[in-house]
């Protein structure tokens, strides 16, 4: 951890972010800019498309820009879900969408390359972050200015990776102390360790528009211009 003007915090010229939400996942839905998500984790294939742009076996991957396709795999195995061939009676991968980049194909061909060595879903070298597999929503409210943005969270999100998504709306972000209900955030842990539960579940239960209880973070400004 760094120290910036006043306030204590992480460099974030080198920050991270852990979590992506399935809403920001869905934004990179293009050729150009190709993300998608599977078994928890979030994967940037955007190389991956430019390396193989032209190539039918880039269509399935395409199609999905932007999703969840968990259900291609094996939990267990971290594999391609595979199934017995009705052809050749071999066990093969099961690629209901058409046989993509890196899946042999159903019967020997000498066409094809397999000198690519590890197949494309194996491995980190495509990992961007974690999927959040639960979200909420927050409110941060800026007591100087008076402005107010809402923004969909990762529960498990550190109150640091949340001032870095706000950080487009407020570039001071960290100059300011964060705070909920009068008391000071500890901006290491999640919104449920600061002692801001999650009440949607039981709102509904209660047939409670959780919209109209969305909670506030105020943010109270200090005496330093730090900008990141």
């Amino acid at each position: 951890m760094l120290r910036r003007g006043l306030v204590a915090g992480p460099d974030f010229e080198y920050f991270h972010r852990r979590y992506f939400t399935p809403a920001e996942v869905a934004q990179h839905n293009q050729l150009e800019d190709l993300w998608v998500s599977y078994l928890g984790s979030v994967y940037d294939l955007t190389p991956l498309a430019q390396e193989y742009k032209g190539d039918l076996l880039l269509k399935p991957i395409v199609e999905v820009a932007g999703q969840d396709i968990s259900h291609w795999f094996d939990p267990d195995t971290g594999d391609i879900r595979k199934h017995i061939d009705p052809l050749t009676g071999c066990l093969r991968y099961r690629t209901p969408r058409g046989r993509f980049l890196h899946v042999p194909p159903q019967l020997p061909r000498s066409d094809w390359a397999n000198d690519f060595g590890t197949p494309w879903w194996q491995g980190s070298r495509y990992v961007v972050g974690r999927l959040s597999a639960k979200t909420r929503t927050i409110r941060i409210i800026n007591t100087l200015t008076s402005q107010e943005h809402t923004l969909e969270v990762g529960a498990l999100e550190s109150l640091w990776e949340i001032l870095h998504r706000y950080l487009p709306y407020n570039a001071h972000a960290a100059s300011y102390t964060w705070k909920y209900e009068g008391k000071n955030l500890n901006m290491d842990d999640t919104l449920e360790e600061n002692g801001i539960r999650d009440e949607e579940e039981e709102l509904d239960y209660l047939n409670v528009d959780s919209t109209l209880h969305t909670p506030a973070l105020l943010l109270y400004f200090n005496d330093d211009l730090t900008e990141l």
